[in-house]
């Protein structure tokens, strides 16, 4: 088996690592500060001069597929990405997610890669043109709401906000919660899954809906903080929808088609997530490594001390492990089909958040306390990608579907 990558693999990769090293890290103090300045709730400049660099390099929505033949009103405008393959997109994320925040510079940031490709796969040209265009050109953010409080919402069945069918249009009325994205000024529009037939066969009830976050009805009732940390002006939001009037053209692909379109949604945006997982465990281990090397105590460096030997060495088996699964996951997905690698991205989807919280575990715990710390950003990426156990699925649910196939295969 051949695991070098190309020359264009490695092209687009290497033209991001060179933009995160020469542009996105140097300007990390200056995010830190402009978020310390002023109000939480606010577009940070220096997010929004990276996008302008970045774009001007054609680094710029590398997760985008093809369109799928819908004309913009604008003709000089399309839908479409640079074209590349997951296998390639994979190892650019990777790059990205050293940084917590820094595929926003790139507008690759979630949960607007999946609302895009939901949008550019399933909407109609009036839709693309009205939301996915701006979202696109980075002018816009978006948010996706289908967690509810209420239910077991790791079973999209249990939805149960209310999608009424009323004249031409539809009134919505239920409460979300952990919808990412809500908190940003910049935050137009969110997919909404809800329920339009009750009586329906089980994964024929849901629907998605297009919604205005400023239609009318619409109300954010707190922010949800991730261990303490308030992760603006993304944020994460309880959101109560009263009487909520949407036009007849919000609808998606078509009524009963909800649960269809979160499937086509959440394979992309899982194993996305697990590419920029991937990064930010690099990250910790080279933090570590510097760490363990310029301390020095009971007579030798920390390094010297072998329980940090053995605990460096596994951080480096395990991250090497996990890129390959995730490797050959998108490799699945560009020569068989996202149904075909279904199995490797719930493989991934459990393997990634767990090899990654270990690896900066142990970077924190080399670190002392300046590892709890703010100083070192290892805290806050443990706590982002704690959620990566939870968001898009929990790992009990990806633990059964590969039970299941393994289970199939005997049957």
């Amino acid at each position: 088996m051949d695991f070098t990558l190309g020359s264009a693999d490695t092209e687009w990769r290497d033209r991001v690592r060179a933009f995160m090293d020469e542009k996105v890290r140097p300007r990390v103090a200056d995010y830190e500060a402009q978020q310390r300045d002023g109000e939480r709730w606010k577009v940070l400049p220096v997010v929004e001069d990276l996008k302008t660099q970045a774009r001007a390099e054609g680094l710029w929505n590398l997760f985008m597929p093809p369109s799928h033949g819908a004309t913009p009103v604008d003709a000089s405008f399309t839908f479409d990405g640079p074209g590349l393959s997951n296998l390639q997109y994979a190892v650019c994320a990777e790059e990205m997610g050293r940084i917590l925040w820094a595929s926003e510079a790139f507008n690759c940031s979630a949960p607007d890669t999946g609302n895009m490709e939901v949008i550019n796969r399933y909407g109609t040209r009036e839709q693309k043109d009205e939301w996915l265009k701006p979202l696109m050109d980075g002018e816009i953010r978006s948010a996706f709401l289908m967690t509810e409080p209420d239910v077991a919402s790791s079973d999209a069945t249990n939805i149960q906000c209310r999608i009424e069918k009323r004249g031409n249009g539809y009134v919505v009325n239920g409460r979300k919660w952990w919808s990412s994205g809500a908190g940003d000024p910049r935050a137009k529009v969110a997919i909404l899954m809800g329920k339009t037939d009750p009586g329906a066969e089980k994964h024929k009830q849901q629907s998605m809906l297009l919604m205005p976050l400023d239609a009318p009805g619409v109300t954010i009732e707190r922010h949800l903080p991730v261990f303490g940390y308030d992760d603006a002006p993304h944020g994460h939001m309880e959101i109560r929808l009263d009487n909520v009037e949407l036009p007849g053209s919000a609808m998606l692909l078509g009524e009963g088609r909800g649960f269809e379109i979160a499937q086509g949604r959440l394979g992309p945006g899982r194993i996305h997530h697990c590419m920029r997982t991937i990064g930010a465990a690099e990250e910790a281990l080279d933090l570590m490594v510097k760490r363990l090397m310029s301390r020095t105590a009971f007579g030798k460096t920390i390094a010297e001390q072998g329980v940090w030997e053995e605990r460096v060495a596994n951080a480096r088996i395990d991250i090497e492990m996990t890129r390959l699964l995730c490797l050959k996951a998108a490799d699945m997905m560009d020569r068989a089909g996202n149904k075909a690698a279904q199995g490797e991205i719930a493989m991934i989807k459990v393997a990634a958040p767990l090899m990654a919280l270990k690896v900066i575990d142990d970077a924190i715990q080399a670190h002392g306390a300046a590892g709890v710390s703010a100083d070192t950003g290892l805290a806050h990426a443990y706590a982002s990608i704690r959620t990566l156990r939870l968001a898009d699925g929990p790992d009990e649910v990806h633990r059964r579907a590969i039970a299941r196939l393994e289970y199939k295969k005997h049957r």
